[in-house]
């Protein structure tokens, strides 16, 4: 309760998560926007009141906690947790970790601190069943070790804190909230399975408890989106394949079929336009994402999210089967495949084991080679362009559209700054990418390199999404864009010790 005043803070253009705030609300942890690689990404604080942001020292990770007394800040960087004085200085490694921490596009937590500062919970991915579970361990970096060992070991569980004062620990696990006593006195050994907290079908995530020790906000609600179309006759957005929850919408080439990611689920189905003859090509806890169809409309590509795990490119037959690897030995992140016109090659991002490596390859479908598109070290997110004559990419923290000659080998700058989700026009003249954060628009770009124009200010267009946006080209140039229908809300509740 009590009065809320807004506060604009700059964040110029490239920080975007925010992972924690210091014991004194002064000042926000923020991390780089990241692009496909998934490396750790240059640290921020940025003062609540307005202000620049501070670069953190040289320290680079991807979600961090300040101490209780705000004079250490713990963080995660890959697969290692680290301990460093308030500023970034003086980093040292306090442990390996078992698994990633739990990030990707679903999914993502910082470490919480035990309110004496003696304590450190971590949200983690186990490497075998992709499930989340919280870690504990001690601030000098001994004694790592889960905190529910066989508990929900199917359900996993996530996003815990303490409570003001120690007593007790509460955290998320099947859509609800739980809570765990901490310890017991010399009279009432304390018992360590958890309690639920709430229940019904709304969901409750991400619980905080209030300083006060007398309550805790949750997120309430559930996700989904609508899908819409924007008819530039009307100037309208209207309903598209009757408003369903999907995102990575992608057509045959005979504009008959199509191929959709359902959201939030992340299951990749297949129907006619019309929604009819519909089927399920993927199923959990594979993600699917950015579907492709062949040249004859018989296979389908995509690439798959899976928690703590390299992303890897499938084939999939339209009439259903298993999804079959591509390219089962091939080495670090497969993400954006894209049919070349003749249909006899994949372009796609990714690759080396080297998260550095990222580039643009090119799978040779009969031989299976993979070779390396030249000077595209650095870039991501392929587009083809159906005469074949151009590739479209992106650095991999999504800046800057380039456009690939394949006549002259030559990368020339297409468009400069933030862009996402490049698309071509059917008629390969032009190309349709959104302006991403901040104030959202569809834009559109000459080819082979000419005027910006804009299609479609979003600013009254709530987008949502596996990353919060998307933007496709429906067979007749039209955007297509997945609407917020979600309800989420931050709700208080009255904290009773159980």
């Amino acid at each position: 309760g009590g009065n809320v005043a807004p506060v604009s803070v700059s964040l110029q253009g490239v920080i975007n998560g925010i992972s924690g705030v210091s014991p004194d609300g002064s000042k926000l942890l923020a991390s780089e926007m990241k692009g496909l690689s998934g490396a750790a990404v240059p640290l921020w604080a940025v003062p609540t009141l307005g202000g620049s942001p501070i670069r953190l020292a040289d320290i680079q990770g991807d979600a961090g906690a300040w101490s209780p007394d705000g004079q250490k800040l713990v963080y995660t960087a890959n697969d290692s947790l680290l301990l460093a004085n308030a500023d970034g200085t003086g980093s040292r490694e306090l442990a390996k970790l078992p698994g990633p921490l739990s990030g990707g596009p679903i999914l993502g937590t910082a470490p919480a601190w035990s309110p004496g500062g003696q304590e450190i919970a971590l949200n983690l991915i186990d490497p075998k069943t992709q499930i989340s579970h919280l870690w504990e361990i001690s601030s000098d970096g001994k004694n790592l070790h889960p905190m529910f060992p066989g508990w929900h070991e199917q359900a996993g569980e996530c996003c815990g804190s303490w409570m003001p004062d120690g007593k007790y620990f509460v955290f998320q696990s099947q859509g609800q909230i739980w809570a765990v006593r901490e310890a017991g006195s010399l009279l009432h050994k304390a018992s360590r399975e958890p309690v639920q907290l709430t229940a019904g079908t709304v969901s409750y995530g991400n619980p905080v408890p209030g300083k006060d020790g007398k309550t805790i906000f949750a997120v309430a609600g559930f996700k989904r989106g609508a899908l819409e179309r924007y008819n530039a006759r009307s100037k309208a957005f209207e309903s598209f394949m009757g408003g369903i929850s999907a995102q990575d919408v992608a057509f045959s080439k005979d504009g008959q079929w199509v191929a959709y990611v359902s959201y939030p689920e992340g299951t990749l189905w297949r129907s006619k336009l019309d929604g009819t003859d519909k089927l399920q090509l993927s199923s959990p806890p594979v993600y699917a994402m950015l579907p492709r169809w062949s040249v004859d409309g018989k296979q389908i590509v995509y690439y798959d999210q899976e928690q703590g795990k390299p992303s890897r490119i499938y084939e999939v037959s339209a009439a259903g089967g298993a999804p079959q690897p591509l390219m089962p030995n091939q080495n670090g992140n497969q993400a954006d495949p894209v049919w070349s016109p003749e249909g006899d090659r994949l372009a796609f991002g990714g690759g080396g084991g080297d998260e550095s490596q990222t580039a643009i390859r090119i799978l040779e479908l009969k031989t299976h080679q993979v070779t390396m598109l030249p000077h595209s070290q650095g870039l991501f997110s392929p587009r083809w362009s159906q005469d074949g004559l151009y590739l479209l990419a992106m650095h991999a923290d999504s800046t800057d559209l380039m456009l690939f000659d394949f006549k002259t080998q030559k990368w020339a700058m297409l468009v400069k700054g933030l862009v996402g989700y490049p698309s071509w026009s059917r008629d390969g003249r032009s190309v349709y990418f959104l302006r991403p954060y901040g104030n959202s628009e569809v834009d559109r770009v000459a080819i082979p390199g000419g005027k910006v124009e804009q299609v479609r200010s979003l600013k009254d267009f709530q987008m949502t999404g596996v990353y919060n946006q998307w933007l496709a080209l429906t067979p007749d140039d039209s955007p297509l864009l997945l609407k917020d229908a979600g309800t989420q809300e931050i709700v208080s509740m009255v904290w009773q010790e159980p």
